[in-house]
């Protein structure tokens, strides 16, 4: 007999569709099964057997991040197989900056009602996040929480773990000045400063879905909504060939936040601002928010997904390797003596 009860039911909870829901995503979270993934999902747990050869001191490595208010572009446009990638992108981008292998990822979704193709259209977002991070979907939480949630909405969050060798973890202690800084493009705005964003467009009201000449013939709409670039494997790639001293995901903060975690005190980055190559929907919001470039620098990418920093002979492999890779990457500065942590100029 299943689990089903015309109480909870009454009370705005449908266990059935949950269930329903499951089903839906099997599908999608059976593209994510990588050789250590070592459960079904539905148990209470996810398992996950670790391959550790070539490791000596294996290190565990986790992140955990949302897609903040993205998500009401998302019911904006009606569209929910994209918010998962960044939910994804959003973890496994931060584990990759300590130098580590993304292995799996879990998920949590919480609902204000759950029709299950939504839920099975977030999920697919979530495993296509993992496919292009090389990581699998082990497991996850949908929760129903009438009352709680406008029915049409909903909340996300996720994390991830990897693993690395103790002795490969990045160790900033040794960048010196004269380094090299490189630029891994991003796709667009990703998954910060949509509080700002939301306000300079007024999203709720204006026309959002009209193309825009200024987007090369894309909404503001489908423009925000690209998903968050996952840099995983190109980075893991440059990893094995080239001596890399920093990395730094560029998130919320932009620029002025991000950069200086990586680059120890006494050291600065040195942006030369004519190299950074800033995407068409960032000049939009400094024009139409009327946003001065030392703001836009502090709270976006700008273009700007992800810095490496690597020696100086080592810069022109390393590009190299990441454009081998799929990344348009370019040098957009160096690491200076200074006091100021980010000078760009």
């Amino acid at each position: 007999m299943k689990s089903f009860s015309e109480s909870y039911k009454a009370a705005g909870v449908d266990i059935t569709a949950g269930y329903k829901a499951v089903e839906l995503m099997k599908q999608h979270i059976a593209r994510t099964v990588t050789a250590g993934a070592a459960s079904d999902i539905g148990g209470f747990g996810g398992l996950f057997e670790m391959d550790l050869t070539g490791i000596q001191k294996p290190v565990l490595v986790s992140g955990t991040d949302g897609v903040g208010t993205k998500l009401k572009m998302a019911f904006l446009m009606d569209k929910h197989d994209t918010v998962g990638i960044d939910c994804v992108a959003m973890c496994v981008n931060d584990i990759i900056c300590c130098g580590a292998k993304p292995l799996f990822f879990l998920d949590y979704i919480a609902v204000g009602k759950n029709v299950p193709e939504r839920v099975a259209e977030i999920v697919s977002g979530v495993a296509e996040g993992c496919v292009q991070s090389g990581c699998a979907l082990i497991g996850g939480e949908t929760a129903e929480m009438p009352g709680f949630y406008p029915e049409d909405e909903y909340d996300m969050a996720g994390f991830s773990v990897g693993v690395v060798d103790k002795d490969k973890v990045l160790d900033n202690n040794t960048i010196i000045e004269g380094d090299v800084i490189i630029a891994l493009p991003s796709s667009g705005v990703h998954s910060n400063g949509f509080s700002l964003v939301r306000k300079v467009f007024d999203v709720e009201n204006a026309d959002i879905k009209t193309p825009r000449a200024e987007l090369g013939g894309k909404s503001v709409g489908e423009t925000l909504l690209t998903p968050t670039k996952i840099y995983v494997k190109p980075m893991l790639k440059l990893f094995e060939e080239v001596t890399v001293k920093a990395v730094s995901h560029i998130t919320g903060g932009g620029f002025y936040e991000n950069i200086p975690r990586s680059i120890p005190k006494g050291f600065g980055a040195k942006i030369e601002r004519s190299a950074v190559k800033v995407l068409p929907i960032f000049d939009l919001i400094a024009k139409e928010g009327n946003i001065p470039e030392r703001d836009m620098f502090n709270t976006f990418n700008m273009g700007v997904g992800m810095s490496v920093v690597v020696a100086k002979e080592d810069a022109d492999k390393a590009v190299e390797i990441l454009k081998a890779n799929g990344e348009d990457a370019y040098i957009m500065g160096e690491i200076i003596k200074s006091d100021e942590s980010v000078v760009i100029c």
